[in-house]
């Protein structure tokens, strides 16, 4: 039994590309859960709850709870029991927010007792209250920024599976059947029509029937790059593999399997490795205030802390809306949406550390994340101290 209820718009949200990309192929093991069908394992809920109905969607229930469909990622991180947001079942439960008393019931200061602020040595209007903390939730990146950015590994990470041809590759004619030509390729034999791929070109994998592939599964593209070395230590960490886009398997053979670019960042070239794509929702975040410059962390509190390790276009001037990857992943508990005020060391010695701006955590890997500069003073460096906010 199949149950499809995730709209082809929250699909368009998510992947970016084609909507059907990556809602083609559902979730294969139903089971009972509490008398109805579900792919998932909902845990007991609390809170503000909504029970899924037949035709609702993350997009629409964003929508009708939360005034704004672009904010269905956050429902769906409060309920990461869903491991696949475009397919959602009758039955199970949505948490869409903590359970609250409304601000009508709640008369001025009924109820509170008031507290004397605490001395902290700083000067109030240098301090964020939390009215002033408080807004509304914002994206804190964009979907390029995860699905094109990529991800610093070992240094000979293994993968899936590779693209070993191209439709490009015997459409064009055998120029050594036309010997009047006398043609040779500068390259060597010619007769690939086009060497770049981009979305929309047809393309052929390693695999196929025996390794498992099936139509509508959705692989990532990975190019292996340099290897990265820490700003601090100067130790090699790993090596950055970058995501160039992504392939939607069409149909498979016994050992290989027929596929289409559904959406592409940079060129992509056959030979290129493969991973199963695994959907990251862009997390959300209440910004507030950079933290006062006249309040910077004592510089022996940042000693050991992260550090901006890499950009992926060795970039040495660093601004806002740049991506980086920070030295610490899940290895060290870290989640997305975390924000990080950063820090540069004073240049002499004695001084306490410069404010330079914030960063958001976009995505999380074994031991690096991937970040968004979403405020500078001034230019963001690597080697730049962080500190959780």
């Amino acid at each position: 039994m199949r149950v499809r209820l995730a709209g082809l718009v929250v699909a368009a949200v998510l992947v970016g590309t084609n909507p059907l990309a990556a809602a083609d192929r559902p979730p294969q093991d139903l089971h009972l859960v509490d008398g109805h069908w579900t792919a998932w394992n909902p845990p007991p809920v609390e809170g503000q709850v909504h029970v899924i109905e037949r035709g609702d969607t993350l997009w629409d229930l964003a929508a009708r709870f939360h005034g704004d469909p672009y904010l269905w990622p956050q429902i769906w991180e409060r309920n990461q029991y869903i491991l696949d947001a475009h397919w959602i079942y009758p039955g199970d439960p949505l948490v869409l927010g903590p359970e609250v008393a409304p601000v009508d019931n709640l008369a001025a200061g009924e109820g509170e007792e008031e507290i004397a602020p605490e001395d902290t040595g700083v000067p109030q209007n240098d301090v964020l209250t939390s009215d002033q903390a408080a807004g509304d939730p914002v994206p804190l990146g964009g979907e390029s920024d995860i699905y094109c950015s990529g991800f610093i590994g070992d240094l000979d990470e293994k993968f899936e599976h590779s693209i070993i041809g191209s439709e490009y590759e015997s459409i064009g004619p055998d120029l050594d059947k036309l010997p009047s030509y006398g043609f040779r390729g500068k390259y060597g034999k010619p007769g690939t029509a086009k060497y770049n791929l981009s979305t929309g070109d047809i393309v052929y994998l390693d695999g196929g029937r025996a390794a498992g592939m099936s139509p509508g599964t959705l692989y990532t593209v990975i190019q292996p790059q340099r290897q990265v070395v820490h700003p601090i230590t100067k130790q090699v960490t790993g090596r950055f593999y970058h995501y160039l886009g992504r392939i939607r398997v069409l149909s498979v053979q016994e050992s290989t399997a027929i596929g289409e670019i559904v959406h592409s960042c940079d060129p992509i070239l056959v030979g290129q490795r493969l991973r199963t794509f695994v959907p990251e929702p862009v997390p959300l975040g209440r910004l507030s205030g950079l933290r006062p410059v006249n309040y910077p962390e004592p510089e022996e509190d940042l000693r050991d802390n992260p550090v901006i390790l890499f950009t992926q276009d060795d970039l040495v001037s660093i601004a806002e809306d740049h991506v980086v990857y920070i030295d610490r992943g899940e290895d060290a508990e870290v989640t997305p949406g975390d924000i990080y005020t950063i820090y540069r060391k004073n240049s002499r010695d004695g001084q306490p550390p410069i404010v330079i701006g914030e960063l958001a955590i976009l995505a999380v890997h074994k031991n690096s994340s991937l970040a968004r500069v979403i405020e500078s003073r001034y230019a963001v460096f690597i080697g730049d101290w962080l500190s959780p906010k």
